[in-house]
């Protein structure tokens, strides 16, 4: 649930401001269809999901907006001027917290739900990724290695023209360069994909089987969250360190190189970010 809150979110930001109070409003009618479509709810359980969801996103606007106002005002300070690596890991690192205590909230809302699933919906999950897989991969594994930095290329553009605008070609040189020397590969990426997604699905099938109390199934799903973020496997997780450290540090050399106009763009851009959140926390007249 918090990653599919996640993945909305940040279509949302893509989308620009205006897209932000209309797209955070429907979350529950979104998540609720992205949900159903990924395990195909029966009809006793939709009730208890769209329950769920709604708690989930009342509590979220009630209690974390304000939190989320707040990191987009240090970030306008720090797009002002020039940044160093360690502020932006810093800003990141409490970007994190925030999303662990989403995610604390997410599974004492999520826990009764994945109780209620059974074999039927856990084969469709199956299916439904092992579809999108299907999809992933051809976006990121098919053609050479060239043309698979190209499309990478192309995604980190677009988010990055979101905020500065159009890049200078040295901008769009420096990070073509940055990918380039990423550790991430797509051969990882489809790797801890699938240890994400069967890490999931073991902990749901043994929820499924064992007659578990919610405060069990809470700690599980918190377990699954703990080893998204950090891999127990000490190879995985020092790639995942690496990636982290990597992205302040090239977010840093580009902010950097960026023009005193671009600058002000990404200010004002997270100026109308933060006008938006605010919004969103007055209440409803």
């Amino acid at each position: 649930m918090t990653r599919l809150w996640l993945s909305l979110i940040g279509f949302l930001l893509l989308q620009g401001c205006s897209a932000i109070k209309l797209g955070y409003q429907q979350l529950p009618t979104l998540s609720y269809w992205w949900l159903d479509s990924t395990v195909s709810f029966s009809g006793s359980q939709t009730a208890g999901a769209k329950q769920a969801i709604d708690n989930l996103y009342q509590w979220h606007r009630s209690e974390e907006l304000t939190a989320y106002a707040e990191l987009l005002q240090r970030a306008q300070v720090l797009s002002a001027g020039p940044v160093q690596t360690e502020q932006v890991c810093r800003v990141w690192s409490d970007v994190q917290t925030r999303l662990d205590t989403l995610m604390r909230e997410a599974v004492v809302q999520a826990a009764p739900v994945a109780m209620a699933l059974g074999p039927r919906q856990l084969s469709h999950l199956a299916r439904r990724w092992e579809s999108q897989n299907e999809e992933w991969e051809k976006e990121w594994l098919l053609g050479s290695v060239s043309e698979r930095l190209e499309r990478r290329l192309d995604k980190t553009l677009e988010r990055y023209r979101s905020f500065y605008g159009e890049l200078t070609p040295t901008q769009v040189s420096l990070v073509k360069t940055q990918l380039a020397q990423s550790p991430w590969t797509a051969e990882w990426g489809r790797q801890d994909r699938q240890r994400r997604q069967q890490d999931l699905l073991s902990t749901l099938q043994g929820i499924s089987q064992y007659k578990l109390s919610q405060v069990e199934v809470e700690a599980q799903l918190w377990g699954v969250w703990q080893r998204w973020m950090k891999p127990p496997e000490a190879a995985q997780r020092a790639v995942v360190q690496n990636l982290s450290q990597r992205a302040c540090e090239n977010l840093a050399q580009l902010h950097n190189a960026a023009t005193p106009e671009q600058r002000q763009q990404a200010t004002r851009r997270l100026r109308a970010y933060e006008k938006d959140v605010k919004d969103l926390v007055k209440p409803k007249q």
